[in-house]
């Protein structure tokens, strides 16, 4: 294992564990998606069965356990014990039409005719946009807690690693996946505007609205402002006390 996708792998532990603090510390899933998780709990359930028929490592059979476990843990708390908290209002995106034709591509693009295979591909492919209803929340909602936006930084880090982790492998392994590769690139694009205004703005609020945060400041402030036009008195000037 080199080292890039070694840190490939711990940045996307820890956008799972960030994920799962903050929902569990603030007691609301509020500004998460809950569709784009069940999406990603398909993933890993479908690129792990051979945790069934075969074994890897200790360290491979541990984190593909912990990104199952992690994946369906989120799932609960956004569809059961939070569930008064969860936005299903705005989280509207229509996951079949990612499901279904993502399905489709696996059965006829795919290293092998086999179920295990095809089930893999299928992750592989789902993978690569099971972020979208995520983005497409924020940017119906206008706004992204602080939290959230450093949750999608690692899963995009961790996506720009895993690019390089491959071009590490080709020239030092011989080892080269198509599909895997092609279906990186597609996932990484759909993070590139948000990494971009992550990095030079702090948040991607130029773009997909304002932190929650920020727009409670900014409502604050507003209120503030009407309080004292309503209560300031308008003094006459010098001039007006001459005429």
């Amino acid at each position: 294992m080199n080292v890039f996708r070694l840190a490939g792998d711990l940045s996307h532990l820890a956008a799972i564990i960030i994920l799962l603090l903050k929902i569990w510390k603030t007691r609301s899933c509020a500004g998460i998606s809950g569709k784009s998780q069940i999406l990603f709990a398909l993933v890993f359930t479908t690129r792990y069965l051979d945790l069934l028929t075969s074994f890897i490592s200790l360290y491979n059979t541990c984190m593909k356990v912990i990104y199952i476990g992690c994946a369906y843990a989120t799932v609960y708390l956004i569809y059961a014990k939070f569930k008064a908290t969860y936005d299903g209002n705005h989280d509207t995106f229509r996951v079949e039409f990612l499901i279904v034709p993502v399905g489709g591509l696996a059965f006829l693009v795919n290293h092998d005719f086999s179920p295990l295979e095809i089930l893999w591909t299928f992750s592989i492919y789902l993978e690569s946009v099971a972020i979208l209803p995520q983005l497409f929340l924020i940017s119906k909602t206008g706004e992204a807690e602080t939290i959230t936006t450093h949750y999608l930084f690692c899963l995009g880090v961790y996506r720009a690693l895993y690019l390089f982790n491959w071009i590490w492998r080709f020239y030092f392994e011989g080892f080269f996946d198509m599909i895997a590769i092609v279906a990186g690139v597609v996932q990484t694009i759909l993070y590139c505007d948000f990494f971009y205004l992550y990095v030079t703005k702090g948040d991607p609020k130029s773009h997909h609205g304002k932190t929650a945060e920020n727009a409670k400041q900014d409502d604050s402030s507003d209120s503030q402002k009407k309080n004292y036009r309503t209560h300031t008195v308008v003094e006459p000037s010098y001039g007006d006390l001459i005429y």
